[in-house]
């Protein structure tokens, strides 16, 4: 096996038609989700508590094995296809849509990274089968956890301050230090020594989990590591980066798709609620000529957005096929259009979530509606990189024909 998508082009017809209703019935079934998520919306919000029924409620739905393939018992979906389930979840509720988006570049990432595709089909099987959910604590931008040798094995200590899915995560990626070199390996959360502390308290995203996480002398065995040691100045190899672009388009997609679920929570609004105002000569404030001409455009930037997201998803989806070949400038190219698409949902979402007050109007900014959490949602995640140095990347692709030098951020 050298990669999963060889797998998916030898199906038989046969299994090709019933993977087509497998994936029909999926988006059914995120649709339903969906819906119910936008319905309890502003309670869960108010909330803010770890999302164990609502991962619960991906489980049973079959969405946490989309996208392995149905060699090891998954639906085989394409990573196009894996993207706009996470912007359907996240029209009902954007953290849910973060959190499927974050499982699933965590849980393939050990596809296209392990060393060995033995063990990585071990893990995948493994995973449909228990229906498990991946996590990562692997955030650059905190101190490095370190692992040293004790006894027949390795223990981890340290702290992340941010990890997403920190309590309702099964397995999850890491990355520490050991030696002067970094280990990467993947570990259950079950095992002593895992601490989510819940410290997670921000304006959005209350859903996310995405508190810190503690290791104290959390065992870790040979057989947890994916990739042999290597000196932090070792490129990786090219198949090994996608996470960056992947991660970067489950932002975009979970941008957009809360944005689509202020906006169609805005035009329920105006149809139900909004009065005219008194000037305007119509009896309906859905017939209103400024709230009409604003939905349009509100609407317009969001097609063009979500078309510009398919689009990316589409080539990051080319150049990962291409496997252990896949060059860096096929992947920096790919990446590029990804980019684009960040800092084009990010404007976006966060002037769609804002707009829709002047849809709904006045009486919409009451606490008991949680309106705003759209915008919170948004604005909250928006700052996880800056997107200026997004559009700096695109910019000097487009002058100057370089592309972003690899990093977990780009």
């Amino acid at each position: 096996m050298s990669n999963v998508h060889f797998l998916r082009e030898q199906t038989p017809a046969s299994s090709s038609n019933a993977q087509d209703e497998k994936r029909r019935e999926l988006f059914v079934r995120a649709e339903a989700l969906s819906q119910d998520f936008a319905r309890r919306g502003a309670e869960l919000d108010r909330v803010g508590a770890p999302p164990r029924e609502e991962i619960e409620a991906l489980r049973q739905a079959g969405l946490l094995t989309t996208l392995h393939s149905p060699e090891v018992g998954g639906a085989g979906l394409s990573w196009v296809d894996g993207l706009r389930l996470v912007r359907i979840i996240a029209r009902g509720e954007s953290s849910i849509g973060q959190l499927l988006g974050y499982h699933y570049v965590n849980s393939q990432y050990v596809y296209w990274a392990a060393a060995d595709p033995k063990q990585a089909w071990v893990l995948g099987a493994e995973t449909v089968e228990r229906q498990l959910y991946w996590g990562a604590a692997v955030n650059p931008r905190d101190p490095s956890l370190t692992l040293e040798r004790r006894g027949g094995h390795y223990v981890l200590n340290g702290r992340k301050t941010f990890s997403t899915g920190a309590h309702v995560s099964d397995r999850i990626n890491v990355n520490a230090a050991i030696d002067g070199k970094i280990a990467n390996f993947v570990v259950p959360t079950d095992r002593p020594g895992y601490v989510a502390n819940d410290d997670w308290d921000n304006i959005g995203q209350r859903l996310s989990d995405s508190g810190s996480v503690e290791f104290r002398d959390f065992p870790v065995y040979e057989r947890d590591f994916i990739l042999p040691l290597a000196d932090p100045s070792d490129p990786p190899p090219v198949q090994a980066t996608f996470n960056t672009p992947l991660i970067q388009l489950v932002f975009v997609n979970f941008y957009l798709g809360t944005a689509e679920g202020a906006l169609a929570a805005a035009l329920d609004y105006v149809r139900s609620t909004t009065r005219p105002w008194i000037t305007s000569g119509v009896e309906r404030a859905s017939d209103d000529p400024y709230i009409l001409e604003r939905i349009g455009e509100l609407q317009a930037n969001l097609k063009a957005s979500i078309a510009l997201a398919d689009a990316a998803a589409a080539l990051v989806e080319a150049a990962l096929s291409q496997g252990r070949s896949v060059t860096a400038e096929a992947r920096g190219q790919a990446a590029i259009e990804v980019y684009a698409a960040k800092v084009h949902s990010t404007h976006v979402s966060l002037d769609v979530t804002t707009k829709v007050f002047e849809l709904m109007g006045a009486r919409a900014t009451a606490g008991y509606y949680r309106f705003d959490r759209y915008w919170r949602n948004v604005r909250t995640h928006t700052l996880h990189d800056p997107v200026a140095y997004k559009a700096r990347e695109v910019g000097d692709f487009a002058l100057n024909g370089r592309i972003p030098p690899v990093s977990l951020y780009s």
